[in-house]
């Protein structure tokens, strides 16, 4: 299991193993139900909170300690809870935590400038808007569907293969055989039309599909 970042790649096994030692798993149910969640959002988790954050290695971390938080309450919650909008607002309130530190910190050093003060203030404002169970939405989900059904069959399988395997751009152009400008193209192309039709769920595309 990996994560690309613009630094490479960077194992999540380490990730894993760490959660599952310091939990102190050793249910085989467990492992497994724990071993799926971590498969199919840890990916995502980590987007989103890179996105506020900048910085790949406290994303990480932030997503690590939500799993095991949520795992290690979950039977405090109700049946029907939405896991990953659970989740991610721990994610979430973790980013804002660090932001506002980070807003502080700045402004007692004046250091930051004019332009670099609005960002992390728009950065901020834009997570504090987000509400993590409308990125579960059924209608923000069927626009997601419509949007890949119509995008033009390789388009739609690069951009797959890149944003719900976790491939990478050398791995899908070898199955492919395609060459990795031709991936980043088709990825480019299909991030562009999501872009344009979640408009209005601005934190569903961040989320799901943002590196």
């Amino acid at each position: 299991m990996y994560y690309e970042n613009k630094g490479g790649f960077i194992t999540l096994f380490s990730l894993y193993l760490r959660a599952i030692t310091n939990l102190g798993m050793e249910n085989t149910t467990d492992l497994k139900a724990f071993n799926q969640l971590f498969t199919d959002y840890q990916g995502r988790f980590i987007r989103f909170a890179n996105t506020y954050v900048r910085d790949i290695a406290v994303a990480e971390d932030f997503t690590i300690e939500a799993l095991m938080y949520y795992w290690e309450n979950r039977h405090s919650l109700e049946e029907n809870s939405n896991v990953p909008a659970y989740i991610l607002t721990i994610i979430k309130n973790k980013c804002l935590n660090y932001l506002q530190h980070l807003q502080v910190r700045e402004d007692v050093n004046q250091q930051l400038l004019n332009h670099a003060e609005w960002e992390l203030n728009t950065r901020i404002s834009t997570l504090e808007a987000c509400n993590p169970d409308e990125l579960f939405t059924a209608e923000a989900q069927e626009i997601v569907n419509k949007t890949l059904a119509g995008l033009p069959e390789q388009t739609r399988v690069v951009f797959v293969m890149s944003r719900y395997e976790n491939k990478s751009h050398k791995e899908i152009a070898e199955a492919l055989g395609i060459t990795t400008k031709g991936v980043e193209y088709h990825i480019s192309k299909a991030l562009k039309k999501l872009h344009t039709n979640l408009k209005d769920y601005y934190p569903v595309f961040l989320f799901l599909f943002l590196n």
